[in-house]
């Protein structure tokens, strides 16, 4: 796994454990989350843009649309997560966004493996 990947799970990580203590205490995310998650988001953008550079190299053995759909659904989980807990005012809405932040190490690794070669 890249830099970049471990770098971001980490982060999910972190901004996971912010998440579970709001829920904990009953209350919307706060700014070190939200800040969490604007990290995040910002590393996904890069994720993205250095995902489909290397689609312009030489990519043996690569399924360039099960790749360009983890990268494609990488980036939009944590936005579309967030409309929806911003709809939902009660802790669900905030589960609703560390359900979000937990899936996106699971797609960094398939990524990962789908760039290597094991579809």
């Amino acid at each position: 796994m890249s830099d970049l990947h471990w770098g971001l799970g980490i982060l999910c990580g972190l901004t996971a454990l912010s998440l579970i203590v709001e829920i904990i205490r009953n209350r919307q995310p706060g700014n070190i989350s939200f800040f969490g998650l604007v990290g995040i988001e910002i590393g996904l953008v890069v994720q993205f843009v250095w995902g489909l550079a290397r689609l312009f190299g030489d990519h043996p053995g690569v399924a360039v649309g099960p790749y360009l759909g983890y990268l494609v659904g990488a980036l939009v989980i944590l936005p579309i997560g967030f409309v929806w807990s911003a709809s939902e005012k009660s802790r669900s809405g905030t589960a609703v966004l560390l359900v979000a932040v937990l899936v996106l190490p699971a797609l960094f690794l398939r990524l990962h493996d789908i760039w290597a070669g094991h579809v």
